[in-house]
């Protein structure tokens, strides 16, 4: 399986921070926004990863990642010349894709769970269609929303209905077979102008082919799009890091533990870096 991280767009809710800095290398609590993602994809086993970016901040990234051998990873760039919706990004990494099944996930949220790494196998164990992720919330119109039949089984899917039949928004994160390129094909424009990501959700579901794991209240999902979401998520990630003595996000480390790089080279990474963060890597690879 592939990965993609979405991390396009002008981020103008952000204005004016985001004129000059990429909204996914701003920094939440002692990381940059974009580790929290990568880290996801990384946690799901997934070696292979495409960053879409918009031409300014391609640089940037690569400044950043390189070609993510240092993480025992593949990282390859792609240009998102105009932002017009989340399912362009299958069309952009079309040659990237090919004939595997692929992960999309957005630049800008962050999960966090105990089970998060066996959840997210459930969702690889899905060889056809479509799985996305359910998370109760308490303002639902600002997102997609999918409601259930009796049976708990996937009913509707609706992006920003005025009226929500269900409080289960669908999440920034998306496991999809091969077929999702030439689903995307198909898609034309919304309202807004945009290529929605619900269209490919809505043509799985009509398919019986869609999977809906259902995050529970065990679980974190947080989207960074507002300054004020930005500020919430630094201070989760603060709170639970002080209090348990370890990082979330961090990639050195997931690293290391899904065994993509060796003890040797975490320790090499950590001598990179004299700070807090570096200390941290030094003492996951001493204690282990």
């Amino acid at each position: 399986m592939k990965g993609i991280i979405l991390a396009g767009g002008k981020a103008t809710r952000l204005y004016p921070v985001t004129k000059g800095v990429c909204k996914q290398l701003l920094p939440v609590y002692d990381k940059p926004l974009i580790y929290y993602p990568l880290s996801v994809l990384m946690l799901a086993g997934i070696k292979d990863i495409l960053i879409i970016s918009t031409p300014e901040d391609r640089e940037h990234f690569q400044g950043f990642f390189n070609d993510g051998h240092h993480l025992g990873v593949n990282i390859s760039y792609a240009i998102q010349p105009q932002a017009q919706g989340i399912a362009q990004a299958f069309l952009i990494g079309e040659k990237f894709i090919g004939k595997e099944r692929v992960a999309l996930i957005l630049g800008d949220n962050i999960f966090f769970g105990d089970k998060l790494g066996h959840v997210l196998r459930e969702a690889i164990s899905h060889k056809h269609g479509a799985t996305v992720f359910g998370y109760k919330v308490s303002d639902p119109c600002r997102y997609g929303v999918i409601s259930f039949d009796k049976n708990a089984r996937p009913k509707t899917i609706i992006e920003k209905p005025k009226k929500s039949l269900s409080d289960w928004a669908v999440t920034g994160l998306y496991f999809y077979d091969h077929h999702v390129v030439d689903v995307a094909k198909t898609l034309k424009p919304s309202a807004r102008g945009e290529l929605e990501i619900t269209d490919i959700n809505q043509y799985y579901l009509k398919k019986n082919q869609l999977h809906v794991l259902c995050l529970s209240r065990g679980f974190a999902w947080l989207d960074t799009g507002t300054p004020d979401s930005l500020l919430d998520a630094s201070i989760f990630i603060r709170i639970v890091e002080e209090r348990q003595g370890l990082k979330i996000g961090c990639i050195e480390e997931v690293a290391f533990r899904m065994g993509f790089i060796t003890k040797k080279q975490l320790k090499v990474l950590a001598r990179t870096m004299n700070t807090s963060y570096g200390n941290y890597l030094q003492r996951i690879a001493l204690n282990e």
